[in-house]
């Protein structure tokens, strides 16, 4: 049984209530009937009620249909919405519009009123779509600080990481972050990945330098943000500068770096800025047969997952079961 296997057996056990707002994606409809069917996650479809008439899941009690157009408490949403983005020069008419026709919008604030627990999108919207939503109507976590995108990723036949369990952050929203920054990712990624996994984290800050074998400004902020982070999370195992291959393979680490308690043991890779966190994921996915699950949003007070625009039916099953154990 896989890692996401077990993690769709534990969304099961306590379904919670996650909004899918694409329903006019048939992506999104052929994942409902399996989550429905399964059991996996209560689902709000935001759409117009007659979209019920294309659902072919035998099993509907998890399921509601909102259509922002007839929704009892839009105006008490408008007036919300407005208020959070007036500073922004928007005016109440365009809260409104925003309310009725971006449905990933009006999904996340279904989740901010506590009207489901989370949210899944990206289907078919871009991923600053999905991160504007969430950034504009979700309270951010301010013990962390930042807002990051991770990917869980499960390598097939790999002995690296947690049998091929990994956490890449971040791979979808930051693209230079700073040392403060990187620290926020790491500390909760290593949550992300502990709670999802149930094994320790060893948290790997990825550069072109191993523990001192070259220097400069990129070399320097690593550093800066494994102090930084230490700080924070005193307990948490976590070291670097670290090439990836210092990071993740033993034999390596003890030629390169034998004192540490990562090297050649990480799970939970933290990249040096978006470029290489995006182009890992994908090449990770696409040479070696990986699945990848995500960006999975982090930084909020509540879990939200975007979606590569090329995702299957499958990848929103599995983001809707990570997001629904994640509540």
């Amino acid at each position: 049984m896989t890692l996401l296997d077990k993690i769709r057996e534990k969304a099961v056990k306590n379904p919670k209530r996650i909004v899918l707002p694409e329903s006019d994606d048939p992506r999104t409809m052929e994942a409902l009937e399996y989550i429905l069917d399964k059991g996996i996650a209560r689902i709000v479809l935001v759409g117009k009620e007659e979209i019920k008439a294309k659902v072919k899941a035998k099993n509907t009690k998890y399921l509601e249909i909102i259509d922002p157009g007839r929704f009892k408490d839009m105006e008490n949403y408008v007036s919300e919405y407005y208020e959070l983005r007036k500073h922004k020069g928007m005016t109440p008419e365009e809260a409104r519009e925003a309310l009725l026709n971006e449905h990933v919008t009006f999904g996340a604030m279904l989740v901010r009123h506590g009207l489901a627990d989370g949210f899944v999108a990206g289907a078919n919207h871009t991923t600053p779509d999905v991160i504007r939503a969430a950034l504009r109507c979700l309270s951010i976590d301010k013990t962390i600080g930042v807002v990051s995108g991770a990917f869980l990723m499960e390598v097939p036949n790999s002995p690296y990481g947690s049998n091929g369990v990994f956490i890449f952050a971040d791979c979808g929203v930051n693209p230079e972050p700073n040392a403060r920054q990187l620290s926020g990712i790491a500390v909760s990624s290593a949550d992300l990945f502990e709670h999802l996994v149930g094994e320790e984290p060893r948290v790997a800050f990825l550069s072109y330098s191993s523990k001192g074998s070259a220097s400069g400004p990129l070399v320097d902020k690593i550093v800066e943000a494994v102090r930084r982070v230490k700080e924070m999370s005193p307990k948490l195992i976590v070291d670097g500068e670290l090439q990836v291959d210092s990071a993740i393979v033993p034999e390596v680490a003890r030629i390169k770096c034998p004192e540490s308690e990562v090297a050649g043991k990480a799970n939970v890779l933290i990249f040096p800025d978006l470029n290489s966190g995006n182009i890992s994921y994908k090449l990770s996915q696409r040479l070696s047969n990986a699945r990848a699950i995500g960006p999975l949003l982090q930084g909020f007070t509540k879990p939200c997952s975007d979606l590569s625009r090329g995702c299957s039916a499958e990848d929103i099953v599995d983001a809707v079961a990570i997001t629904s154990v994640r509540v």
